[in-house]
């Protein structure tokens, strides 16, 4: 028993003394592992510091190997940069070689040039020196000769002579101008060929004598000053085109065109001034009392109308001179140009603004003409002048109603300016009708064509004032679009001043209906 009890303790003393003997090596081990910890981190610096060595080495080598290709490039610029000098050098050295060996070349070529014209020169002088002298001897001669000739004999030589004179110009026919020009000519023809009788022409021929009339040469005899009038009366007259014009009067195109030009600036130079302009104060009178007597509307001193002149496509702004309602009516693109005239209540022009495009509507025409500064100025002050439904109502532009449903005083009103507004028509289509070039597209330029038209508003005054009637088969039917303007009431005085003369015609039963 006692041995059992023996064995008992050893065992729970061995028992006792395990876990002890557990504790020591743990407490042992803990050392070991920081020992191997530190020894990793001392390898970890040593292995970190050698790659940062070889790192910083191979940027030294790639920094290294950088400079040294920049510095081979360098190099190899500064080579590329001293060749292309060179070369530079060489070829302006060769260049100005070149040049100056040319410029020698020239310069001795044009010596030489030069002093064979001179010597040509001096030998033409001497020829001519010698055929002046020969040519006087001759004539000399001829005229002594002459003088011992008879009549006969004498009227055979100057024959010759001008026979001569014109070989300098092709021989045409002049057969028909000088059929018109010759006295017995009938005055019927005269005027249908023309548009007026032979002493209007004379007239005219008489007016511009000094502007065209030119003088002869020693090489051509100068177109006479009737020639050239007719030339320009019956190329405005038909509107023919140059080519008939040059075979009917027996010239060139191009000296057809040229007179037509020059007797068109002429007019508009010599005789605008006296057939076309603002009445005066006495003539103003007058024109008050007419237009009152034929509509009952005071105080009326010109009737205004725009019309249209077709042109042939400009070259420039060609929109601006397109003519839209034109266009729309005759199914064929239009453009044109703008006459807009004021007549007086004979149907002659008192003042004429020509030559703004198609495009622009009757307001804006009136807005750029000087009659329209001149009235603002005050020149029209008290008076008015009667226009379509096309202009704008202004202190001095009186236009009829035009909005709907009218009143019997409006409705008079518009009827009775109606008959003052037919007489501008009425005269702008006597212009149409008289002058047919007019009519159609003209083969002048664009930048002539106000010469050319205020020719023909020149012509009209002195056919009307000096009564000349117009072949009935003349009589051109005038279509102009009226295009009411954005602002057609722009003068509340000018609104109150009509409605009392509208008001005043109902009253006093000048409109045809008398108020009861």
């Amino acid at each position: 028993m006692k041995d059992s009890n023996n064995n008992n303790n050893n065992n729970a003393k061995k028992r006792q003394r395990k876990p002890e003997g557990d504790g020591d090596s743990e407490a042992d081990k803990e050392p070991n592992n920081n020992n191997n910890n530190n020894n990793n981190k001392k390898k970890t610096k040593t292995n970190t510091k050698k790659n940062s060595k070889n790192n910083s080495k191979e940027i030294k080598g790639i920094l290294t190997s950088f400079m040294l290709l920049e510095d081979e490039e360098k190099r190899e610029q500064q080579e590329l940069d001293r060749d292309t000098n060179e070369d530079r050098v060489f070829i302006d050295s060769n260049h100005n070689q070149k040049t100056k060996h040319m410029v020698d070349y020239y310069y001795s070529n044009i010596q030489d040039y030069c002093t064979e014209l001179d010597q040509l020169d001096r030998t033409k002088r001497k020829k001519s020196r010698l055929l002046l002298a020969g040519a006087v001897t001759a004539a000399t001669a001829t005229v002594a000769d002459e003088e011992d000739k008879p009549t006969s004999t004498k009227t055979e030589s100057a024959a010759s002579v001008n026979h001569h004179r014109r070989l300098w110009v092709k021989d045409r026919s002049k057969a028909w101008w000088d059929e018109c020009n010759s006295p017995d000519y009938p005055e019927e023809d005269f005027k249908k060929a023309f548009r007026m009788g032979r002493s209007t022409f004379d007239l005219i021929c008489e007016e511009l004598n000094s502007a065209i009339a030119k003088e002869d040469t020693t090489l051509r005899n100068a177109i006479p000053v009737k020639q050239r009038v007719a030339v320009c009366l019956w190329r405005l007259a038909t509107g023919d085109p140059l080519r008939l014009v040059s075979k009917r009067f027996g010239l060139g195109i191009s000296t057809c065109h040229k007179l037509v030009l020059e007797v068109c600036l002429a007019i508009k130079t010599v005789l605008m001034p006296k057939y076309l302009q603002w009445p005066d104060d006495n003539s103003l009178r007058k024109i008050k009392d007419e237009f009152e007597s034929i509509s009952g509307i005071p105080n009326v001193v010109g009737s205004m109308y725009t019309t249209h002149i077709p042109i042939i496509a400009p070259k420039i702004s060609v929109a601006a001179y397109f003519n839209r309602k034109h266009t729309e009516r005759n199914q064929k693109t239009s453009y044109s140009i703008t006459v807009q005239g004021v007549v007086d209540p004979n149907g002659v022009f008192s003042d004429v603004c020509i030559g703004w495009p198609g495009s622009m509507p009757d307001d804006q025409v009136l807005e750029k003409s000087a009659l329209y500064q001149r009235a603002n100025g005050g020149l029209l002050k008290g008076v008015w002048i009667v226009g379509n439904s096309g202009y704008p109502l202004l202190d001095w532009v009186l236009v009829p109603y035009t909005h709907p449903n009218l009143t019997w005083p409006q409705n008079a009103f518009n009827e009775k300016i109606g008959e003052i507004q037919r007489v501008a028509k009425d005269a702008f289509a006597r212009l149409k009708g008289r002058w047919c070039c007019l009519q159609k597209r003209t083969e002048v330029k664009l930048q002539d064509l106000p010469v050319v038209l205020g020719a023909c508003c020149v012509l009209h005054n002195i056919c009307e004032l000096r009564n000349e009637g117009m072949d009935p088969e003349l009589r051109f039917d005038l279509v102009d679009d009226e295009m009411v303007p954005e602002m057609a009431l722009r003068s509340v005085t000018s609104m109150k001043a009509r409605d009392s003369i509208a008001h005043n015609i109902l009253h006093h039963g000048i409109g045809g209906t008398r108020f009861v």
